[in-house]
């Protein structure tokens, strides 16, 4: 389970930062970071926190609300358009989500502890975690809070663009996501440079 040990170990004012929506054919991707108050943070709170894969979608849309709500947790949200992942990658936009959330902290920290093994160019210093949201408080609560934050935009996204599924497959390739793209086209929120998009996208114009 995730603890404060590693946010602990440091010095100055730390951030967890996590991305969620890498993977994805549609939506944006979503970086949060999580600042801790090690002295106010309500000590309930620390042992239901895991990394949200490990989560369901119910748990972790209450933890969501709580880590908002809770004395002692700042938290800032980042993303990066699918234009922008069209035009810089998914892993450089990816980055700018994340220093997008990093700079919404409402003040500034000294160091990120960054879920992964590749350093986002950060306004601080960067620490490296692989499998941070498994064993970081902070990478764990940013995780669960990015991961809310893009169900909930997909959700509002379905009921616009109609068919996809993106109310529960959240924009990932699923079947039913794959034959729709077929069916229908690509939409303005689908990612052009992901292989299954431009396939589809090569039908439609065919």
């Amino acid at each position: 389970m995730p603890d404060l040990n590693l946010e602990e170990e440091v010095s100055g004012v730390v951030a967890g930062v996590d991305e969620v929506g890498r993977g994805p054919l549609a939506g944006p991707v979503f970086a949060a970071a999580v600042s801790i108050d090690r002295d106010i943070l309500p000590r309930s709170l620390i042992p239901l926190i895991d990394d949200s894969k490990k989560l369901s979608s119910k748990k972790r849309k209450i933890l969501s609300d709580n880590l908002w709500s809770a004395e002692g947790v700042s938290i800032g949200i980042g993303r990066a358009e699918v234009q922008e992942i069209d035009n810089y990658n998914i892993l450089n936009a990816t980055h700018l989500a994340m220093a997008r959330a990093v700079d919404a902290l409402p003040f500034e920290i000294n160091l990120a502890l960054v879920d992964g093994n590749r350093a986002p160019p950060l306004s601080c210093d960067v620490i490296t975690v692989v499998r941070g949201d498994s064993i970081s408080f902070s990478i764990a609560a940013a995780s669960i809070v990015a991961k809310v934050k893009r169900d909930r935009l997909m959700a509002r996204l379905a009921m616009e663009f109609p068919g996809y599924g993106w109310e529960t497959n959240m924009g990932y390739g699923t079947k039913g996501h794959l034959a729709a793209l077929r069916q229908l086209g690509p939409t303005v929120h689908h990612r052009r440079s992901f292989a299954p998009v431009r396939f589809a996208l090569a039908l439609t114009e065919s």
